[in-house]
């Protein structure tokens, strides 16, 4: 009797639960390799950490996303290596994973792009347990403000990188500051701290159009956020971000946002590397040289067809690797895959947003915004999750509180 093919996905994000979810009716066992036990929808990790949702609003159990699929198994461990000539993946936790078809979908990790004292005094944002970090440091700060008879930069805020991200993030913050701190701690000279949106090119939301970029732009400066494009930073100290131009911004809570690498995965394939140490992938989004070994989302990359690092690429890659599999098992050849732009979205926080939609539409203020809510409860997983941030979102949005802003329990 035959062994059934043996397909292991190394990453529980987007582009992994395709794959699994892809193959739910094929004639394969597949084993599903993540270092946490949750799906994480990372668009809205800003919103853990500005305090406007929980933890587990944004993110939910893999097993039970699998649960009535009988061909999908999970393991919950840290990829250690991967030996392409035994098709083996180790990890933290018992045997080797045998496969006959690999898929890499692990995702980037923040990039300090060689910046002096980015990884010790920068707060990154790439998963949950960063989000819980930055909010429980802007809580904490504010705390320790309260015993001061003096408060000087402690209450400030810098954001490095005016992508979609640091855009959220500086927006969603100053949300948090005008609406909820400023009247948790009367004492303290809220209305005095400066958020700062620091932008290496000329421009925030650089990958959109212009005329969006400006509107994101002046929203934020409306917002009262401090927006320096054009300024690369030079290095970051303990409470204080130095950038080329020679200025010098002091800050009690310093975010990175300013750009990923691929995860250390990517390392162990032992196969070409691209830009940011991406593995680079042929038109069918197979590893050169080696057939059964794919690599998706923001891990991969083709040289010939740079894509977007967002959620879109990776969800459609899941589903094309999924009919290829099937069609290598079916004895047929692997197809082109073809990425459909669906266009790109960014908040900057209560009634403004900007979207770019297929089309050439372009959509901003209140439209736009309800157009982000919209498509981001739309990819949610689970019902209890979408349920629980529609409801955080309106009592947001009628009350102009946020409810989660408990520190965590520590023995400090």
């Amino acid at each position: 009797m035959n062994e059934r093919h043996r397909v292991v996905v190394i990453g529980a994000g987007f582009g992994g639960l395709r794959v699994v979810r892809g193959l739910a009716d094929a004639d394969v066992d597949i084993v599903v390799v993540d270092a946490h036990n949750f799906h994480t929808f990372q668009p809205l990790l800003y919103q853990v950490a500005t305090a406007g949702l929980d933890t587990d609003d944004i993110a939910y159990p893999i097993r039970g996303i699998f649960r009535r699929q009988r061909n999908a198994a999970v393991r919950v461990a840290a990829v250690t290596g991967i030996d392409l000539d035994r098709r083996t993946v180790t990890t933290t936790r018992g045997e080797p994973l045998e496969f006959d078809t690999l898929v890499v979908a692990a995702g980037t990790v923040s990039h300090d792009f060689g910046i002096d004292g980015v990884t010790d005094h920068t707060l990154p944002l790439k998963s949950v347990a960063d989000a819980v970090a930055i909010r429980d440091h802007v809580l904490t700060t504010f705390e320790h403000a309260t015993f001061d008879d003096q408060v000087g930069n402690e209450l400030d805020v810098v954001v490095c990188g005016g992508g979609p991200t640091g855009v959220e993030m500086a927006g969603g913050l100053t949300e948090l500051y005008d609406r909820v701190l400023r009247k948790d701690y009367p004492t303290l000279p809220v209305t005095k701290a400066r958020i700062t949106l620091v932008e290496a090119v000329d421009r925030v939301l650089g990958t959109f159009d212009e005329s969006l970029s400006n509107r994101a732009e002046a929203t934020l400066r409306e917002r009262g956020v401090d927006v320096i494009t054009g300024t690369p930073i030079a290095s970051v100290d303990e409470g204080a971000v130095a950038l080329e131009d020679g200025r010098r911004l002091e800050a009690g809570t310093i975010v990175w946002a300013a750009g990923v690498r691929a995860a250390p995965v990517a390392e162990m394939l032992g196969t070409e590397l691209g830009r940011g140490g991406r593995i680079i992938v042929g038109d069918d989004l197979s590893v050169p040289e080696h057939p059964n070994v794919f690599a998706i989302g923001d891990i991969a990359v083709d040289p010939d067809r740079p894509l977007p690092q967002v959620a879109q690429p990776a969800i459609q890659g899941g589903k094309h690797v999924a009919r290829q599999i099937e069609r290598r098992l079916a004895g047929e050849q692997t197809e082109t895959f073809e990425y459909t732009d669906k266009g790109s979205m960014a908040t900057i926080g209560r009634n403004q947003a900007v979207a770019e939609l297929p089309g050439g539409m372009k959509l901003s203020g209140p439209i736009g915004w309800l157009a982000w809510l919209a498509l981001h409860l739309l990819y949610l997983i689970g019902f209890r999750n979408r349920l629980n941030v529609f409801v955080n979102w309106a009592w947001n949005y009628l009350t102009y509180d946020r409810a989660s802003r408990l520190l965590a329990p520590s023995d400090d």
